[in-house]
C-alpha cells in the first residue's frame, strides 16, 4: 500500500500544470498513445473472435467433428458390376455412440466424389447421401432457400445443392442435372462408363461458406443404388459435438471403449482436425500476430511515460532533495513517482477501454455511417464477438505495463543526493 503522505505528493504532481510545454507534450501523448493502442487491441481481438466463431458456426457447422466409419473391406477396382456391402450396424452403433459424453447429434451417411452436369456447365461436388429424418438440426436445414430436406425422402432421386452452385450450372428449383461418379464405373455394349443418374433440383441452401459450392445431398437409398450397395449403403456415422474442440477427448474415449470390446473393432475414427485444421491453426496465428503487433503499440505508448518522468525528476530535483531532508525515505520517493506514472496510465487505460468497447459494440453502425465497405462489395456486417476475459486480459497488461515504465525514472528519483542538489539552492 502507497503511504498517504507519497500517494498525496505523487497526486499533486500529476495534477501540476507548472510542467514544461516539452513535458505536457510528452504525458499527453503517453496517455493518447496508450488509449489508442487500448481501443483498437479490443476492437480487433473481438473482430478475429467474430471471424473465428463464424468459422466454427459456418464450416464445423457442416463438416462432421466425428466421423466413425467401418474398415474398408472393398475391392479397389473401380467397376461396379456388383459391389459388396460392409456389414455396418449403424443403427446399434449410432444409439451406443449418442450416450458418449460431448455428442450431441448423431447422423449416417454415405459419400462418394461426384461431378454434378447441367446444359450449361460442369462442377465437381461431395455427394453426400444422408437420411433426411436424422437431419432437422443439420445446418442446411436451416439455411434452404427454398425445398425442404424431406423432400429428398418424398421425391425419387431428387437433390439439394447450394444456391451459388446452382447459379454456376444455371439451374433452379425443379430442373434437372446429372450426376456422374467418375471413380465408379460399369460395362456396358458401348464399353465401360462412368455410374450417372439424372436428378431433380428439390432444394436450395446458402450457408455463406465454400460448402455452398462443393456439396449435394441425396436421399442415402439412392446414393446406395448409384454405388451399387446392398441397402441404405450407410458406411459412416459423423458425430456432432457440444464443442468441435472436445473432438481428440472423444476420439481417445472412444478408443479406450474400442479396446474394452465394447464397440465394434472393425470400425475407425476421424476428427475435422485432419481436414480443417490448417485453416483453424492459420486463423489462430494470425489472431495471435494481431494480439502481439497491437500489444507493442500499447507498450510503445506505456513506455513514453519514462521519457514523461524522467524529465519530470530533472525538474524536481530540488523538491526531492527538501523532501529527503525532512526524513522521507528512498522508497518513499519510488511510491511518489510510481503513483505518478501509473495516474497516466491509468487515465489511458480507462479511457482506451471505455473507447475500445463502444467502437466494439457500435462498429458496424459506425462504418455505414462513414460508407467504408472493407468488403468491397454487398451488404456488409462485421463479425463482432466481444469477450469480457479478452477485455479485462488486454487492461490489466496496460497497467502492467504503464507499472513497469515507472520503476527506472522512480529509481533514479530516489538516488537523488540532497547535498548535491541543495548545495546551489
Amino acid at each position: 500500500m502507497f503511504q498517504p503522505i507519497s500517494l498525496f505528493i505523487g497526486l499533486r504532481y500529476s495534477r501540476s500544470r507548472s510542467h514544461t510545454g516539452f513535458v505536457s507534450f510528452i504525458t499527453f501523448f503517453s496517455i493518447v498513445g496508450i488509449l489508442l493502442g487500448v481501443a483498437s487491441l479490443i476492437t480487433v481481438v473481438s473482430v478475429m473472435n467474430g471471424f473465428e466463431g463464424e468459422l466454427k458456426k459456418r464450416i464445423l457447422g457442416l463438416v462432421p467433428h466425428v466421423v466413425v466409419q467401418n474398415s474398408p473391406t472393398e475391392t479397389t477396382n473401380t467397376s461396379l458390376s456388383k459391389a459388396k456391402s460392409s456389414d455396418f450396424p449403424w443403427h446399434t452403433l449410432r444409439k451406443s455412440l449418442l450416450q458418449q459424453p460431448h455428442v450431441l447429434r448423431v447422423s449416417p451417411l454415405l459419400e462418394s466424389e461426384a461431378l454434378i452436369q447441367s446444359a450449361t456447365g460442369l462442377q465437381g461436388v461431395l455427394m453426400q447421401g444422408i437420411v433426411p429424418e436424422f437431419e432437422a438440426a443439420n445446418l442446411i436445414n436451416s439455411h434452404l432457400v427454398s425445398g425442404s430436406m424431406t423432400s429428398l425422402t418424398t421425391q425419387p432421386y431428387s437433390l439439394i445443392l447450394g444456391e451459388s452452385l446452382a447459379r454456376k450450372l444455371q439451374v433452379s428449383l425443379g430442373d434437372e442435372v446429372r450426376l456422374v461418379l467418375p471413380n465408379k464405373s460399369i460395362f456396358t455394349p458401348m464399353g465401360r462408363i462412368p455410374v450417372q443418374r439424372v436428378f431433380t433440383v428439390s432444394g436450395l441452401f446458402n450457408v455463406g461458406s465454400q460448402v455452398d459450392d462443393a456439396m449435394v445431398y441425396i436421399d442415402s437409398r439412392y446414393g446406395a443404388k448409384l454405388l451399387r450397395r446392398h441397402g441404405d449403403g450407410i458406411d459412416k456415422l459423423r458425430l456432432y459435438l457440444d464443442d468441435a474442440f472436445n473432438a481428440s477427448k472423444v476420439v481417445t474415449g472412444l478408443i479406450k471403449q474400442q479396446g474394452a470390446q465394447q464397440l465394434p473393432a472393425s470400425i475407425q475414427f476421424s476428427t475435422w482436425d485432419e481436414s480443417q485444421g490448417a485453416l483453424f491453426s492459420a486463423v489462430k496465428m494470425e489472431k495471435n500476430m494481431m494480439w502481439l503487433m497491437l500489444s507493442l503499440i500499447v507498450a510503445v505508448a506505456a513506455f513514453n511515460i519514462v521519457s514523461a518522468l524522467v524529465m519530470v525528476v530533472i525538474n524536481k530535483q530540488g523538491e526531492i532533495g527538501i523532501l529527503q531532508t525532512l526524513g522521507l525515505s528512498r522508497f518513499g520517493v519510488v511510491k511518489i513517482f510510481i503513483t505518478q506514472g501509473m495516474v497516466n496510465g491509468l487515465w489511458g487505460v480507462i479511457l482506451g477501454g471505455i473507447a475500445g468497447v463502444l467502437l466494439t459494440l457500435n462498429l458496424n453502425s459506425i462504418l455505414t455511417v462513414l460508407g467504408v465497405n472493407l468488403f468491397g462489395f454487398g451488404v456488409q456486417v462485421l463479425p463482432v464477438q466481444l469477450e469480457w476475459f479478452d477485455v479485462m486480459v488486454i487492461i490489466t497488461a496496460a497497467l502492467i505495463m504503464s507499472f513497469v515504465a515507472t520503476l527506472y525514472p522512480a529509481y533514479q528519483a530516489s538516488t537523488t543526493q540532497p547535498a548535491e542538489v541543495l548545495r546551489n539552492e
